[in-house]
């Protein structure tokens, strides 16, 4: 069971969670891929202090990747969507 730290591995900023985030008050992150709703809920509340709305999670497996003959496999890991209550927001995603 992964520790508060360990939870939350990165925030994801990408083209579509940038959109996400002007839209809507929705915030990607790439978690743990044993962590569950509730401990990504506890770990975003407690990191940012910031009160969580909702949180939506996919597994993504990984890619296969060749190098030469030798074929080899990135990682699997896991997305987490993290919705903040209005008037929240998480200041490393602005700017």
């Amino acid at each position: 069971m992964p520790t508060l730290h360990e939870t939350i591995v990165r925030p994801l900023i990408t083209e579509k969670s940038s959109t996400a985030y002007q839209d809507r008050v929705e915030y990607t992150f790439e978690v743990h891929p044993l962590a569950s709703k509730p401990q990504i809920r506890a770990a975003i509340e407690k990191l940012f202090g910031v009160r969580v709305q909702g949180v939506w999670t996919s597994n993504h497996r990984g890619k296969v990747k060749r190098l030469g003959k030798t074929a080899g496999r990135r990682p699997n890991w896991k997305k987490a969507i993290v919705k903040l209550a209005p008037g929240d927001s998480i200041p490393i995603f602005e700017g």
